[in-house]
């Protein structure tokens, strides 16, 4: 494990960097990674400059909790939408497991007693009993597939585009050839979300589990008219074109490390501790300024790849920032170590429940109610939000000591903590949160959650917890937002963008190479592919 972490925090020497480069990659974060081995990999000179000590921004492993050899995923922890052409065409030396379970959502019968639906990835059986069981009807799964068949549908329809130049809004529609495309664009792109939500699924459970897709990483609602929900949707349904979100083997270190040797092994000169200050566009070459190592310098370069979020695109340009609501970042995100799974109320496995995503307080008409509190700036109660054990699907990321002692990790990501909620009381205010998410746990379990969390030498639990706040100021993310900015549909309304990759900027030869750029967002790599991609067809290869 401690290779891993020194491949993250291996630099280039100061003196190595040269006066000018085809390419100047502001940012390492993985899509900064994946343009810099894409244009590296075509012969051209890059530099990638990295603010911190470490490389891969939120694609990151740590041992948090340092009494013990655990390299948990630090912020971002599941892969969906990373092409398989990415990991095809650069070569990486990365992989996906899928988990055996999709979701596990509590529910109550009628006695009150605990129940579990229990949605599998491998066993549709399975699957559709535990779902009549829950609405105690058998047209209930019917009506799932038809919803699921849509989503399907949707994301054959999305996902090659994603690789592409952006397409009009009005070549899609003209291109949609079956009824069952038609209803999948009326339902995820015409009309609000809750519509195609209420249509085909009845009972509230099934409802919120379905809606947690629209409202991950964003504040808004069933029937928001922005339509923010649908675009959060489609990101989270279309990946690979199954939708499916899998477990990067060995944490999401190994995604950076993977980037890292690529970018090396084409000469890509990597600097961490390097800030950069300016970027002044010129019509045939660019000025980066940075401090490197300590030092003032002024670089000249073809291309400028800014990946970096919005306020911080704008600073270095000298240009200002005024972020639209929609940007607002709404998510927190727990870490946690245990020294084994709790039992459940519910009758189901532990192993089974936690493996897939575990949603808690996450009902539709519950979700409605703490989006309207989280809106009006009250912190929600209860407070939704979902986890998954890593180490059920892959427990490399453990020690063996700690693997054959029964520990797993757990990974929490709370929905509706608008960044507005933090902004006064921020600590009394993080930790309350977290007591909620602890309590709504003793709700679901059949023992107190708390002794079933790992301790540290001075007692304390292995336990932490991040809030937008702590996400702008560690990772530098505007506002807290894990995807720079408000999404972006996959398409443009705007003619002249078409054709575009959608990563271009007013400023010729500088681009937006990370998730603020058109169809950007999560852990994708999409944005840097489509910034190499539009730099080499400027000149003149692929």
């Amino acid at each position: 494990m401690q290779v891993a972490v020194n491949a993250m925090s291996q630099s280039d020497t100061v003196a190595s960097i040269e006066t000018s480069y085809d390419a100047i990659v502001v940012g390492s974060g993985h899509n900064g990674l994946v343009a810099a081995a894409y244009l590296g990999r075509a012969g051209k000179s890059v530099l990638v400059l990295e603010r911190s000590s470490h490389f891969g921004g939120a694609t990151i492993s740590a041992q948090i909790f340092p009494d013990y050899d655990a390299q948990l995923s630090k912020y971002s922890y599941l892969v969906s939408l990373l092409p398989a052409c990415i990991i095809e065409e650069l070569g990486l030396n990365f992989q996906t497991r899928r988990r055996t379970i999709a979701s596990f959502t509590p529910w109550k019968d009628s006695a009150g007693q605990q129940r579990g639906l229990v949605l599998s990835n491998v066993d549709a059986d399975r699957s559709r009993t535990s779902l009549s069981e829950m609405t105690g009807t058998s047209t209930a799964w019917d009506s799932y597939q038809k919803l699921l068949a849509l989503e399907s549908a949707m994301a054959n329809i999305v996902w090659p585009s994603l690789t592409e130049p952006l397409r009009s809004r009005y070549e899609f529609q003209s291109q949609l050839k079956s009824d069952l495309q038609r209803e999948a664009w009326r339902s995820f792109v015409d009309e609000p979300l809750g519509n195609v939500i209420e249509r085909y699924a009845e009972h509230d459970a099934l409802r919120g589990l379905i809606m947690t897709d629209g409202k991950i990483g964003v504040l808004s609602h069933p029937h928001d008219e922005s339509l923010l929900q649908n675009r959060c949707f489609l990101y989270h349904i279309v990946g690979n074109g199954t939708g499916e979100w899998r477990v990067p083997v060995g944490g999401m270190k190994s995604l950076t490390n993977a980037l890292l040797n690529c970018c090396r092994s084409h000469n890509v000169h990597l600097q961490s501790d390097s800030e950069v200050l300016r970027v002044e566009p010129g019509t045939r070459f660019r000025k980066v300024t940075a401090t490197i190592g300590g030092q003032m310098k002024s670089i000249d370069c073809r291309y400028v790849l800014i990946n970096a979020g919005p306020k911080a695109y704008a600073t270095m340009l000298g240009e200002p920032w005024t972020p639209a609501i929609s940007d607002e970042g709404c998510s927190v995100k727990v870490n946690m170590l245990l020294r084994r799974l709790p039992k459940l109320k519910a009758d189901v496995r532990p192993d089974e429940a936690f493996c897939g995503s575990f949603h808690i307080d996450e009902g539709y008409e519950q979700m409605k109610r703490s989006f309207a509190s989280a809106a009006a700036g009250q912190i929600p109660n209860p407070a939704p939000c979902e986890m998954y054990c890593h180490t059920l699907t892959d427990p490399s990321i453990l020690s063996q000591e700690l693997r054959e002692q029964g520990y797993h990790t757990l990974t929490l990501f709370g929905l509706d903590m608008p960044y507005r909620l933090f902004e006064q009381h921020h600590d009394a205010r993080r930790d309350f949160i977290l007591q909620q998410y602890v309590n709504g746990l003793n709700q679901l379990c059949d023992e107190p959650f708390a002794d079933c969390l790992a301790l540290d030498r001075s007692g304390r639990p292995c336990i932490e917890i991040r809030t937008p706040q702590d996400l702008e100021r560690e990772v530098v993310l505007d506002l807290g937002n894990i995807f720079h900015n408000a999404l972006s549909w996959f398409f443009t309304d705007d003619v002249e963008l078409a054709g575009t990759w959608g990563v271009e900027t007013p400023h010729s030869g500088v681009f937006r190479a990370g998730s603020s750029a058109l169809r950007g967002g999560a852990v994708s790599g999409i944005p840097g592919r489509n910034t190499a991609m539009a730099i080499l067809s400027l000149s003149g290869h692929r």
